[in-house]
């Protein structure tokens, strides 16, 4: 009976508690399961919700973005693997972020001109929000605890959520999209989904 416990309890954290009261217990060390990324959620840039327990058991990506940033060109290259990779299961947020260099200054008109319009971005966006400090999202706080050495340092920062809902790979912002071993890992992910 404790599992059924366990997974009950981990399903209310996921689907009822709000990102902080989730991110609270992990910080915390409550006497549960560990916090996944399934607790989290973002609004979404059109304002529906974007839950990430909708995608639980399979390979997620969340990138912060930027428009005007040098590396603003890896939305060609996110697209081109969510296409490869998305009918087998894999899903990409975009996180859009003002906290490196002020390159996301626009709202959400500017930020889908740039992402839908000029690189064609099909995978869902996320309203604009921290990913580093006091005021980040609760997820890039989670993401911290996972991987404390591996958190944003610029824009186009890419972690990849496995399978089991825990951070499986980072990649920093020179990693294109289309690198070898970001392919692979994800890969790796979508068959360990299966």
């Amino acid at each position: 009976m404790v599992p059924d416990r366990r997974r009950f309890l981990a399903l209310l954290a996921g689907g009822l508690m709000s990102p902080a009261a989730a991110q609270s217990l992990a910080m915390n060390g409550a006497a549960m399961s560990p916090v996944t990324a399934y607790a989290f959620s973002f609004a979404g840039l059109t304002g529906d919700a974007i839950r990430l327990s909708d995608f639980a058991g399979k390979p997620i990506i969340v990138v912060n973005t930027a428009s005007l940033c040098g590396y603003t060109p890896q939305y060609a290259g996110l697209e081109r693997l969510f296409l490869r990779f998305h009918e087998r299961g894999l899903m990409i947020i975009g996180v859009p972020s003002n906290d490196f260099g002020g390159q996301e200054p626009g709202g959400p008109t500017e930020i889908s001109e740039t992402a839908n319009k000029e690189y064609g971005v099909t995978f869902p966006l996320t309203a604009k929000v921290d990913v580093k400090g006091r005021n980040a999202h609760p997820f890039y706080k989670w993401a911290a605890t996972e991987r404390p050495k591996e958190t944003p340092q610029w824009n186009f920062h890419k972690y990849l959520v496995g399978s089991d809902g825990h951070i499986a790979a980072v990649f920093p912002t020179a990693v294109e999209p289309m690198d070898p071993r970001l392919v692979d890992a994800v890969a790796n992910e979508l068959t360990r989904a299966r």
